[in-house]
This record gives C-alpha cells, structure tokens and sequence, in this order.
C-alpha cells in the first residue's frame, strides 16, 4: 500500500460527493444585532412632541419643570415690561396650575435662571450699598456669566421657549438696569462712556465698581526754571516705595513737577487715588514756559467726586503753586482728547539767550572717524563749508548771519543730551521764522518759530555738528545757551 493509502484522508473532501451544488449549512442564518444599551439619563420628556408657548401646552410645560414667574413670562412670547414681569408671570402661572400643571418636587430653583431674578432685588440693594457716597451721572452695567450656564440656558430656551424669547444675559441686564433707574434717582445707564462700570459676577455674586478716570483739559504756564513737567522717578532707587537718602525717602529724582502743582490739588479736590499728565509736548527743566502756555490734560484716577467750579479749582491751583506754576482755560474732557494732545505737532515759538566766542567753532571727529569706521549716520547731514569768522565781529554780521537761518530745514542728528533714551537718526525740522534779534556785547537774544520738534538749543550751540545749519557755524565762533523760554505753542 502506498504513502498515501497509509494516511488518514479528510472525510470533508467528499462531504459533497454526488450532489450538483455544495450545501452550507450556516447561509441562512441572520446575524443578529447588538442590545442598544441606554443612557440613564435618557429624559424621556425631551422626546415628547410639546407644544411651545404661548400654547396653554406649553406655558404648562414651564411650569410643570420649575420655571421661575421671570422665566415664565421671558419665555411665553407674550409682550411685557421688567417692572410688571413677576405679577404677570405669576397670573400665567396660576392659569396653569388652575388646569392642573404642578411643579415638579425635585425642582429646587429655577432650571433657565437658576433664581437670578428672584434674588434681584437683593444684588440691587448691594450694588446701592457699594456706590454710597460716589458722585455719578451715568452708569453701565454689566454681568458676567459662566459659559456652561449660558449653554444650557440657551439649549433649554431653544427647546421649551417661545421663538424669538429673549438671552438670559440680556435679560438679566435689563431687569437689573430697569430696576436701578427706579432705586438710583437722576441717574442715566447707557452703554458707552460711563462714569462708573459695574460688573458683577452672577456665579458669586461680587460687586466690582469701576470709577472711570476724570479727565480735564486746560494750558499751564510754567513760571520757574528747575521744575520737571511730570514726576522724575529717583536715579539711585529707581523711585522706589520708600525712597531712599538720595531722595530724602520721596523716590522722586525733584521734589516737585508741573504734574503735582497741578494735580495734587485737584486730586484732593475730587478725592482720586492719583494722576497722570499729559501734555502737548514738554520743555526741559530749565526752561519756562510763558505765554499763553502749553495746552495739557490731567487724568485724576478713581476719582469719589466729579463735579466741581471749575474756576474755584483754578484758582486752588494758582493759589498753591506759589507763583511756580499757572494754568487757565480749565474744562472738562474726555479720553479720546489725549490722543490729540499727544497727536498735535504744533509749532512752537521760543526766545534764547546765549554767548558766543571767543573760541572758534571746530567740530571733532566722531568716535567712530577714530577708529577708522564709517559713520553711516553722519552720511545724511551733509558737510557745510567752514565759515571764517572775519577780525572784528559786530552786531550787523552776528544779526545778518542769524537772520540768514529764518526759512531753513535743519537736519538734526539725534542730540547727545538724550541719546541715551532717543534713537539716533537724523530728523529734518523747518525754522519757519527769526525775529527780534538783539546783540549785547558777546551776547545775543533771538525769538524763533520753529517746526514741532526741533532741539532749539542743538540750533545755537550745533550739538558739535550734529545740527546743520547753526548759529555756530553761521558765526564761526562757539556759542553756549544762557537761557531758553518757550513763548507760545500755536495750537488750539
């Protein structure tokens, strides 16, 4: 017998053996599918076809799932007003249990508001509370609201309100202005440039009142030399909280500013945390300003009160600053005011005392020309001619010379008096006009009128070439600034 007579062979081989077609026995068979598994929140409710207000069917609905009368009324799409909004959800609310709607026992707030308007009357109460003794005209409020609540809130309207029922946030916004206009006498709520901001926290309930920073405008003479336009933090600690001996413990570099003459009365005045100056420009400490002085608005911070004569406050403020500083034209002002303070490019008018001579004017060669380098900066002033002072100076020549700068664009490389906080470049500035010169011996006094931001004194004494054309150059001879006065900004 062979190999494979010796092995066992497969009965299944010949399972079919004799028929026409192979037969299988499981085709049949229908697969059967898997048991849906339930959720066991599954709420058999929200699949059952309910009527939405104003039906009878589905104002019952709102009650039978504990809506508050607020709600009720919110959501039966129903016309109505926050001050009657309780009385009438109440009267809905009695229609329906009349045809036998009762609230469910395990409702135990309101599922929309979560009893936010039942508890107004409350938050009103502590708002009141929170603003005694704050003067105010106009208020905004405003609610903050956690985004899931806000989510469900609108999941649930969308299915049990009426169309069109209005957002719990608004809502709730309204009823609470609503109500504070009738607690808060002569007070406006709008919804932009408030006096004060009130935000509260509906999870919480906290209180947060902004008082809106008061702003005034007016122009401020500044009659002594020495006094910084805003406060000077300390050099040695920085300004630091207590100070330190350097300062004598005030954290200011000068005991005084234009900023705290002016402000500190009237931050007394109005009861405000602090200040902050802005003006139309500034002039260095050593320099006054005079004429009709530079237009300037204060921020007073926080302020408890905000109405006062403002030409009592005016004179408060002469009357303190001890004949160091003076302002007028004070008027009430807003934010937006600031920018165009600080966005003005006014012309300014100055008078400048200075020296010249003996010495020739001779400008050094920069650090860079030391070392062999290129200054790339240098490049854009372009090199003028030496001027050879002739033997004798006179009056005419020094007039005749500086006459000849009125009408002029100077470039200006950035001074070396301010490098350090200025980015150095070149700037082009016009001298729009020279006049009133006067020659004393070895010194002069001009009245300049000149671009927004031109460095007056870079324009006498050259900054060593670094200011071209200059009165320096013009004459040949060194020039030093005895004294600089800005006559007038020519704006507003």
């Amino acid at each position: 017998m062979s190999e494979s007579n010796d092995e066992e062979e497969d009965w299944s081989n010949y399972a079919s053996a004799g028929y026409s077609t192979a037969y299988d026995p499981w085709a049949d068979l229908v697969p059967q599918e898997e048991a849906e598994v339930f959720d066991e929140d599954f709420e058999i409710d929200e699949f059952t076809s309910v009527r939405p207000p104003p039906s009878d069917e589905g104002l019952d609905h709102l009650v039978s799932i504990g809506a508050c009368d607020f709600c009720i009324i919110r959501l039966s799409g129903q016309p109505f007003s926050w001050d009657s909004a309780q009385n009438l959800g109440s009267t809905i609310r009695k229609s329906c249990e009349d045809r036998g709607a009762t609230k469910s026992n395990d409702v135990q707030y309101c599922p929309f508001c979560e009893d936010l308007f039942v508890d107004m009357d409350v938050l009103v109460e502590e708002i009141k509370s929170d603003l005694t003794g704050i003067e105010f005209k106009k208020i905004q409020i405003g609610a903050h609201f956690a985004k899931s609540h806000v989510t469900e809130e609108d999941d649930l309207r969308t299915r049990h309100g009426a169309n069109g029922s209005q957002a719990l946030k608004s809502a709730f916004n309204d009823a609470l202005s609503q109500k504070l206009e009738l607690e808060l006498k002569d007070v406006e709520l709008v919804k932009e440039q408030p006096e004060i901001m009130v935000l509260i926290d509906t999870l919480t309930f906290n209180i947060n009142s902004e008082l809106r920073s008061l702003y005034l405008y007016g122009r401020y003479r500044k009659l002594e030399r020495g006094i910084p336009q805003t406060r000077w933090p300390c050099r040695a600690c920085k300004g630091r909280k207590g100070g330190c001996e350097s300062c004598d413990e005030t954290g200011l570099q000068y005991p005084t500013s234009v900023q705290d003459q002016i402000g500190e009365p009237l931050r007394a005045a109005f009861q405000a945390k602090n200040t902050a100056f802005h003006g139309m420009g500034r002039e260095d400490i050593d320099v006054r300003c005079l004429g009709r002085g530079r237009p300037f608005v204060i921020e007073l911070k926080s302020p408890i009160r905000r109405y006062a004569d403002l030409s009592e406050l005016t004179e408060l403020v002469n009357a303190t600053s001890a004949g160091s500083v003076e302002i007028s034209e004070l008027r009430a002002s807003r934010r937006s005011e600031v920018a165009r303070i600080k966005g003005t490019a006014a012309e300014k008018s100055y008078t400048i005392r200075f020296k010249y001579g003996p010495e020739p004017h001779i400008i050094p060669p920069s650090k860079n020309d030391d070392k062999g380098e290129k200054d790339e900066q240098s490049e854009e002033i372009e090199e003028q001619p030496e001027v050879a002072p002739p033997v004798e100076i006179t009056p005419e020549f020094v007039k005749d010379m500086i006459v000849s700068l009125g009408g002029v664009t100077l470039e200006q490389r950035t001074p070396q008096r301010v490098s350090h906080r200025r980015a150095d470049k070149v700037r082009k500035r016009q001298v729009v006009s020279i006049s009133d010169i006067s020659v004393e011996g070895d010194e002069a006094e001009i009245t300049v009128r000149c671009e927004s931001g031109t460095y007056v004194k870079e324009l006498v004494h050259s900054d060593e070439g670094r200011t071209v054309p200059s009165v320096a150059e013009k004459l040949g001879l060194v020039c030093e600034v005895i004294w600089l006065d800005v006559n007038d900004v020519h704006a507003d």
